[in-house]
């Protein structure tokens, strides 16, 4: 039996944790049945979440990296080694922002901004590298506008990072896609990666990871018109 699996047997029935005893002004019988009916199913969704990330940390070795990736950052060239600095975990996320976009994938960059804000606590416990085919220029003039502080924003363009991790055609489109990354000594090797995408969707949803690490989409989705089928986050918005 796994730590999981044995985890799995010692928790209560989920019947029992979703009988509420809260209530909110003017709700009736028929909403409060309702509502711990999908309580019910919320608590089951943290549970499989848990499970999936206990399945994740479970992944055997992944394949060593072939080369030690050279970047250009705003401070300078970098490795991909160098990049873990103190940690031994490293987080890259591949931003569609490359040299044929004459601006940045708006859904990308309005999750890039919220994870700004949190840079500060990731760094505590990983590494975090932006990577982007445009010149490094060019990546620092937009954080500039968008007022971004605690990213770091490395150029791929003179390498083959997008094209073995993220399945980019170097004469093609860009992909948004996380890799984690693991360093022993002077080993690093390829822990995991985002493999979700338009192959994977379900009709009707547009192609996303799971669990989704937009927050914009974690709060669109607890109201009642959801996500939404006709919109999609700006790089501007005209002011009200």
């Amino acid at each position: 039996m796994t730590s999981v699996e044995a985890s799995a047997q010692a928790l209560r029935p989920v019947v029992e944790l979703a009988q509420s005893t809260r209530r909110f002004p003017g709700e009736n019988a028929l909403y409060r049945s309702a509502r711990n009916a999908l309580l019910a199913e919320e608590i089951e969704l943290r549970r499989h979440i848990e499970r999936v990330a206990a399945q994740r940390r479970a992944l055997p070795p992944g394949g060593e990296v072939p080369e030690n990736y050279r970047f250009e950052g705003e401070h300078g060239a970098t490795t991909l080694r160098q990049m873990f600095g103190e940690h031994d975990t490293l987080v890259t996320y591949n931003w569609m922002f490359g040299p044929k976009r004459a601006r940045p994938c708006p859904m990308c960059t309005s999750m890039l901004t919220a994870l700004d804000g949190e840079m500060a606590d990731i760094l505590q416990r990983v590494a975090f590298a932006v990577i982007a085919r445009s010149p490094v220029e060019r990546l620092g003039a937009f954080r500039k506008e968008r007022g971004w502080r605690h990213l770091r924003l490395y150029s791929s363009g003179g390498n083959s990072f997008n094209r073995d991790y993220a399945d980019e055609n170097p004469e093609g489109d860009d992909n948004a896609t996380f890799n984690v990354f693991v360093r022993s000594g002077d080993t690093v090797r390829h822990f995991w990666g985002d493999e979700m995408g338009p192959l994977t969707a379900d009709p009707g949803q547009d192609p996303r990871g799971a669990p989704d690490a937009m927050p914009l989409w974690t709060v669109l989705d607890m109201t009642p018109g959801g996500r939404g089928i006709d919109w999609y986050p700006k790089l501007e918005y005209a002011l009200k």
